[in-house]
């Protein structure tokens, strides 16, 4: 990646929905150079995918926890067991106490309480440390 790319990536993290117009005016290319740059990105992998952020608490999902998976046999084949709970957004594993680190959003913390119970059900999990989130400082996008 050069300068022109980084500068391409930024941009779209901020505002995917920009034509190539005005990101190549941003970065100096023309529409079509803008386009055919943003194609190899994709194509080398560097963009996966174009999404819109939603505000989880808009949607009904204002309970944000990180839950620490204790487990009694290795997790690794764990991953589609975890991504059938559809209130788990991200599921990891992990070096240190815990074996897998999970981001659970919901809309109630008695509705976390039941995706705990979903996890605990999930072969191999012996127990579960969920940290509740109060409030976010910021998240930010890739460094690059």
């Amino acid at each position: 990646m050069d300068d022109i790319d980084r500068a391409l990536v930024l941009r779209l993290q901020e505002d995917a929905s920009q034509s190539y117009a005005a990101l190549g005016t941003a970065v100096g290319l023309s529409a079509g150079a803008t386009h055919e740059r943003v194609r190899k990105l994709r194509e080398r992998g560097v963009i996966r995918r174009t999404t819109v952020e939603v505000d989880p608490a808009a949607v009904g999902s204002g309970v944000l926890a990180y839950v620490m998976v204790d487990s009694s046999a290795w997790m690794g084949e764990s991953g589609a067991a975890f991504a059938a709970i559809p209130e788990v957004q991200e599921a990891h594993i992990i070096a240190g106490s815990a074996s897998v680190l999970v981001k659970v959003r919901t809309a109630s913390t008695g509705q976390l309480q039941d995706v705990l119970r979903r996890l605990y059900a999930i072969d191999g999990v012996s127990g579960t440390h969920a940290t509740v989130v109060l409030d976010t400082f910021f998240e930010r996008p890739l460094p690059l």
